[in-house]
């Protein structure tokens, strides 16, 4: 058999649902050219379920059939990415919701359910209980209720919500809200995500309720938030201040004919590293964004800052 697809004699076409790493004689993989079709997007499906209920030569567009968004929606999502179950689902729902002949045959959540043997969650991936539950997910975090935050999440992943996008909103907590009053969420969230990527659903999904429950019981600190904040309003206010000539590079001799790099301190020859010089743009010196608060690491990040300070006046 493999001397004649070598030859061109048989050319060989197939498909499989297993992996054809496994499944498919060694000899003849190495001779093939192997694509992999992935899951389809949630959209996709209901563009085809869509069709097939529009389509009067192939699908149901020849009955009367009135199916409703949340029921297509519904579909799709129990369908995980794959069309075939998505018609076979709705031609069940068809066939299960089919009275007299004639009649219209009305398709929705509950006749998906009674079909799927699932129940159809409260959640629209685009619309305002989207928001409203990443809402209840974000401030259940910021309030330290690690309950409330893993059923939020888990609310999220059964609705159908891309676990990436909740992993996303995740990271962004564990600066925003954590920061470095617990520097390991970070280290955490990023994990998490990693974790996920590796496993994937569903045991991947504990990663992200671990992550949950962890951000929910880490000290909390906006302290990185208002600092960007206030930033973020001297430069809106200032604009393009420059830098100060001792600290901008100097790497050709115009350069340093200019005073690039003139008069800077070289850190480690100094008491502490600290040498006693400025850093901000001249306008701005004194300016005091980062205060960090008595919560989990940031009370050392504070005698940190004092004893720095110590350091530096007393090498003036």
């Amino acid at each position: 058999f493999l001397p004649y697809v070598e030859n061109g004699t048989i050319i060989l076409i197939g498909a499989t649902t297993e992996n054809p790493s496994f499944e498919v004689n060694s000899a003849l993989l190495s001779r093939a050219k192997t694509y992999i079709l992935e899951k389809l997007p949630d959209e996709d499906i209901m563009l085809l379920l869509k069709r097939a209920v529009e389509d009067k030569k192939k699908g149901l567009g020849k009955y009367n059939i009135k199916i409703d968004r949340d029921a297509i929606d519904f579909i799709a999502r129990a369908a995980d990415g794959d069309s075939r179950m998505a018609y076979n689902i709705l031609e069940l729902s068809f066939d299960s919701s089919s009275q007299k002949p004639g009649s219209t045959a009305i398709i929705d959540s509950m006749t998906v359910e009674n079909v799927t043997q699932r129940k159809a969650l409260l959640y629209d991936k685009h619309g305002e209980e989207h928001f409203n539950i990443i809402s209840a997910l974000h401030k259940s975090m910021r309030g330290s209720d690690p309950d409330a935050a893993a059923y939020w999440t888990v609310r999220m992943l059964e609705g159908g919500e891309d676990p990436m996008y909740i992993l996303r909103r995740m990271i962004r907590f564990a600066s925003e809200d954590v920061g470095l009053a617990d520097p390991g969420a970070l280290k955490l969230a990023i994990a998490a995500r990693q974790s996920f990527e590796f496993i994937g659903p569903p045991e991947g999904y504990l990663a992200i309720i671990q992550l949950a429950v962890y951000l929910s019981l880490s000290p909390k600190s906006n302290s990185l938030y208002m600092t960007y904040k206030k930033i973020m309003a001297d430069i809106k206010r200032s604009l393009s201040l420059p830098v100060p000539h001792h600290i901008r590079n100097a790497p050709t001799r115009l350069m340093k004919e200019a005073g690039y790099g003139k008069g800077y301190k070289y850190d480690h020859d100094h008491s502490g590293s600290v040498a006693s010089q400025s850093y901000l743009p001249e306008k701005l010196l004194g300016r005091k964004y980062y205060a960090p608060n008595e919560r989990g690491f940031e009370k050392d990040l504070i005698k940190r800052l004092k004893k720095i300070e110590q350091i530096r006046n007393k090498n003036k």
